[in-house]
């Protein structure tokens, strides 16, 4: 069988169009330790203070302690199928929760998700945990 330049030229151009590649950078870390809800991750070298850290599972922990080369964080949820070197990701979120009016009268995890079986929360937005409180005016009682 011979091939023509041409028509491996062709072939080549046909396959570039169809190729399709996606790409996405994260920062991506390894439990390196799982002690009383508590992990150690090496590897996510661009956490902030208070970022959720995404966890196998759909669960999150908070990152608090961080160091050179690890990172201290809380697991916000079960954590006894947690092991060593299981990779973690950043979110690039600092821990939120829902607020609103559709929260009054509702049972909900540490993370705002409803525990009480009466659906999802009607919010009307996140708010920081970790913010300023709003400044206070006192007048005199004289």
């Amino acid at each position: 069988m011979q091939l023509n330049s041409t028509e491996i030229s062709e072939l080549i151009k046909q396959r570039i169009a169809q190729f399709n590649v996606v790409s996405e950078a994260h920062n991506e870390g390894t439990i390196v330790s799982v002690s009383d809800g508590i992990i150690r991750v090496h590897g996510l070298a661009e956490v902030m203070q208070g970022e959720m850290i995404a966890l196998p599972g759909n669960r999150y922990a908070i990152a608090l302690n961080l160091e050179r080369d690890s990172v201290g964080a809380v697991v916000m949820g079960p954590y006894s199928d947690l092991a060593e070197g299981m990779k973690v990701k950043c979110t690039g979120r600092i821990l939120e929760v829902p607020v609103g009016r559709g929260l009054l009268g509702r049972v909900v995890n540490t993370l705002g998700a409803p525990i009480d079986g009466k659906g999802p929360v009607d919010n009307d937005g996140f708010s920081p945990v970790e913010t300023i409180a709003p400044g206070r005016y006192r007048t005199s009682v004289c």
